[in-house]
């Protein structure tokens, strides 16, 4: 059973449900032993097909694997929490997740699992409602989150997408220590400031999008000239060490001490993603790269939710 996050994991993000079994089985297949799934992904089903048929064929054992889940907004009522938690369990086959994560700090209304599942952002679709934010407070969604773990569904309890005014606030009412800390971070987004206080807390810090606006293209949130994968300090150090800009890229996220998530469906870059082990980037080289930080966030909940969901709700200054 792994102790500590594994480094390199797989994120299930953007994974359509048709395809998502395979790619979990394909992911196992290939060593990945940390899955990142959500309740938001619509997938978790298939994910949980593509486990158990890992399980079956001897690839890995439950205990093995590191699953991680989240927390939906419209389940952040005290009352909610646990139904969102087990729907997970459910949904993916498991009697227990490793780490369960609150996946952003905005509370929306509650939509019923039997009237839309994954409730997704918008209250009333048909009524094109846009978001309906809930009086919920952060600490009651915690309190609740904390009862998961004496219950025994989930090993390990944390936050998504909090920034360090609410961590800082998170440690002056939990009892249960928050285990993880997951946000954006590549290096266009370093986040140095979040990513130390949240270590000095003793939280580990996971990186999604650690490869920057690969996962925004599709979506029209980034443009193709805003890859770090052409960058000349990127390229460079690409070069010296025999290794392609994207092993390079995910070896600096995690040689600066965060785990990642890239995503896939190609069984031969699920390889590659994971083949970054075997070197080292020089501190010049971490220097360089680091100081391509731009600031440039590509997942904005104050860009994306007026502009998808017809309401304006940063969470970001």
């Amino acid at each position: 059973m792994p102790e500590t996050i594994p480094s390199i994991g797989f994120g299930f993000w953007k994974v359509a449900r048709e395809d998502a079994a395979d790619v979990a089985y394909q992911a196992i297949e290939a060593g990945y032993r940390h899955l990142d799934c959500a309740a938001d992904y619509g997938n978790e089903i298939e994910v949980g097909q593509g486990i158990a048929r890992a399980i079956a064929d001897g690839l890995v054992t439950r205990e093995e694997l590191w699953v991680t889940s989240k927390l939906w907004n419209t389940f952040h009522a005290p009352e909610h929490v646990e139904e969102g938690c087990r729907k997970s369990l459910d949904d993916l086959g498991l009697d227990y997740l490793d780490l369960y994560l609150v996946h952003f700090p905005i509370a929306l209304e509650y939509v019923p699992i039997e009237t839309r599942y994954p409730p997704e952002w918008v209250h009333d679709q048909e009524a094109n409602s846009g978001m309906k934010r809930a009086k919920v407070p952060l600490h009651a969604t915690w309190g609740a989150m904390e009862a998961l773990v004496g219950k025994g569904l989930t090993r390990r309890i944390g936050v998504c997408n909090y920034n360090s005014a609410l961590i800082h606030d998170l440690m002056t009412y939990a009892t249960v220590q928050p285990y993880a800390l997951q946000v954006e971070a590549h290096p266009y987004l370093t986040q140095d400031k979040l990513v130390r206080i949240a270590k000095d807390y003793g939280m580990e810090v996971t990186a999604f999008s650690p490869l920057g606006a690969l996962s925004y293209v599709e979506l029209d949130m980034a443009g193709q000239g805003d890859s770090v994968l052409t960058e000349p300090v990127v390229t460079a150090a690409a070069a010296a060490h025999g290794k392609t800009p994207a092993q390079v890229v995910l070896r600096w996220g995690v040689q600066r001490g965060t785990s990642i998530i890239p995503k896939t469906s190609k069984p031969e870059r699920m390889r590659e993603n994971l083949d970054i082990e075997d070197f080292a980037l020089s501190d010049d080289e971490m220097a360089a790269i680091s100081a391509l930080n731009a600031n440039r966030r590509f997942n904005d909940p104050g860009v994306f939710a007026e502009a998808a969901f017809g309401t304006f709700h940063p969470i970001y200054d």
